[in-house]
């Protein structure tokens, strides 16, 4: 009997328990499931809409649904990372928020510096002596006059030329002596002393022109011309009458002006696209719309330290000499196009450390992302990771959204409960005392 009243209680306190389960547990379940549904979106792009679930095709998650009486964008909300601000519209509006798009550029890497006209230094001749005396007569009597390969520059009086000339005479007339002697030994010394005498004379540059009118005369030049080793400008200048010269004296530099160099400016940032070999154009404002080709002959090894540019060589043909020494113009470097992700510059926040983008999730939802910058280049950025083609981003404004960010994500950080990491390590770190003190209880 006993037995029989105690199954009875059994069987009513299920049915109550059961009754009870499905009047507090079950109601509000059916409650919630009998929500509706209005439509789908993708959380990380709430402006993307569909009626049916799936997968958003853009970014391949999974669409999630916005029920009846749920506020815009708290489907977003949820799935917002740390450091994700709102910002109304108005506020938006007060601190010029605008907004661009990430996509794909075909760039053609073409880099602009600015650049200055330099002398090419391998067309530049030294004009000096090689003897000591006075300069008698100057031909070439200012800076900047142009000469020929060859043309007379100025005459020099040296008593040394003048000995070795009488030398070489002597040796000469010797020569013409024993030419029909029989003692062969003398002749050949005589022809020894001759070659070493007009030896003496071309180490001291006298043309063979002059050496001829020495032996044809038979008199010495008491006035020895020096001539012009290239054809160029003279851009330095330090001969005049009757001054006293020695193998020391600069007399003349001549430049040949018909190639020059470019000196171009680039940001360090631009030098990984800077290689020997590439072509390059120059324009100049004074020369509207007529451009020069050239290609760059060299990369200096060290970056400027205060203007942080890195200084490349151009060497371009000048025709006609209308480009000329420290001049100022605008340098293009072609380089080979290729395809990349890029975003405007002024999207990318740089603090150095790392590179954030705030991408618009939506109903004044803005995310902060971190990306991986590569080249920049005509005002844009490449993105090599971080960023998908086709997502908004904010690209004035950030700044003021990244100080807001920083603030929400500190303000989160803080108002987390404190004792919940002490309380992990609290419970890591007495693991072992507890499981020593049931063992001592049991």
């Amino acid at each position: 009997m006993r037995r029989t009243i105690a199954v009875l209680i059994l069987i009513a306190g299920g049915f109550v328990g059961g009754y009870g389960y499905g009047r507090w547990y079950a109601k509000p379940q059916a409650a919630k499931s009998a929500r509706k549904i209005l439509y789908y979106v993708d959380a990380m792009h709430p402006w993307y809409k569909s009626d049916k679930p799936g997968i958003a095709p853009d970014c391949g998650m999974k669409l999630v649904p916005v029920y009846e009486g749920e506020q815009p964008g708290a489907a977003a909300a949820k799935s917002l990372p740390a450091g994700a601000v709102q910002v109304t519209p108005e506020r938006q509006q007060l601190i010029g928020v605008e907004y661009g798009t990430v996509e794909y550029r075909d760039s053609a890497q073409t880099i602009r510096a600015s650049a200055r006209v330099t002398l090419d230094e391998t067309r530049i001749a030294k004009v000096q002596p090689k003897l000591e005396g006075w300069i008698s007569h100057v031909v070439v009597d200012f800076t900047g006059k142009y000469v020929s390969k060859g043309q007379p520059l100025l005459s020099i009086y040296s008593p040394e030329a003048l000995a070795t000339q009488q030398e070489y005479l002597l040796a000469l007339r010797a020569q013409q002596i024993m030419h029909n002697n029989a003692m062969h030994e003398m002749g050949a010394s005589t022809e020894n002393l001759l070659t070493a005498a007009r030896h003496r004379l071309e180490l001291w540059d006298i043309s063979d022109a002059q050496i001829e009118t020495i032996r044809k005369t038979g008199e010495p030049l008491k006035d020895l011309t020096l001539y012009s080793p290239i054809s160029g400008f003279v851009t330095e200048r330090n001969a005049f009458p009757q001054q006293h010269i020695t193998p020391d004296t600069m007399l003349y530099t001549v430049a040949d002006l018909s190639t020059v160099w470019v000196i171009a400016d680039v940001f360090e940032y631009e030098a990984a696209n800077v290689h020997i070999g590439q072509s390059a154009s120059m324009t100049l404002t004074y020369l509207p719309g007529r451009t020069f080709h050239g290609l760059v002959s060299y990369v200096l090894p060290q970056v400027d330290p205060v203007t942080r540019t890195l200084k490349v060589r151009i060497q371009l043909n000048n025709p006609g000499y209308a480009l000329k020494p420290d001049m100022y113009g605008e340098v293009e470097l072609h380089g080979t196009g290729r395809r990349m992700l890029t975003v405007p510059q002024t999207a990318v926040m740089n603090s150095g450390e790392r590179q954030v983008v705030f991408i618009d999730r939506g109903n004044g939802y803005f995310e902060p992302r971190a990306v991986t910058i590569g080249q920049q280049m005509d005002g844009r950025t490449e993105i090599l990771s971080g960023l998908a083609t086709g997502e908004r981003i904010v690209t004035s404004g950030n700044f003021l959204i990244d100080s807001e960010s920083r603030m929400a994500d500190d303000r989160n950080r803080s108002s987390a409960p404190q004792g919940a990491g002490m309380a992990d390590d609290r419970n890591r770190s007495s693991a072992p005392q507890g499981a020593g003190h049931d063992q001592s209880h049991h």
